[in-house]
């Protein structure tokens, strides 16, 4: 369905009309301020007509109307929903893996170099001792010298 700029206009100026009406009645029943926040109502229609926002809100409305239309009558939105939930499925399955790994080495399950036995005794393996050593013991001295063991 399409509408002129003529069809628009009348809309956006009978709205302000009555718009009007009702900000005259209650300038007159609640005072000043009431009567500026319905003028400020009242030329909203026709600054929306104006700027072309009337009849975008008109047919992004008629586009909302129709896809939920579609959505109760169509089943290919019904299998589109039903992948959609799939699709978060499979997401959220691959995070849950993800976060299990983490911990863990390729090699075989054990936790990282820094984060084995011989770390927390203070004395590096043979893995450790080429890696960071310096960075280890410093982190080590410190935790020590607080009573953190």
């Amino acid at each position: 369905m399409s509408y002129d700029s003529a069809a628009w206009g009348a809309l956006a100026f009978a709205l302000s009309i009555l718009l009007g009406v009702v900000t005259f009645y209650r300038w007159r029943s609640r005072g000043l301020a009431a009567g500026l926040r319905g003028a400020g109502w009242t030329v909203l229609p026709v600054a929306a007509w104006l700027t072309g926002v009337l009849e975008l809100g008109f047919e992004v409305g008629q586009s909302v109307g129709d896809w939920a239309v579609d959505l109760v009558f169509k089943p290919s939105v019904w299998l589109g929903i039903v992948l959609t939930g799939v699709a978060a499925v499979l997401f959220g399955a691959s995070t849950l893996l993800g976060n299990r790994r983490v911990g863990e080495v390729a090699g075989g399950g054990a936790p990282p170099p820094a984060l084995g036995r011989a770390s927390r005794r203070g004395k590096p393996s043979k893995g450790e001792a080429a890696i960071g050593d310096d960075d280890l013991g410093d982190i080590e001295a410190i935790l020590r010298k607080h009573g953190i063991s």
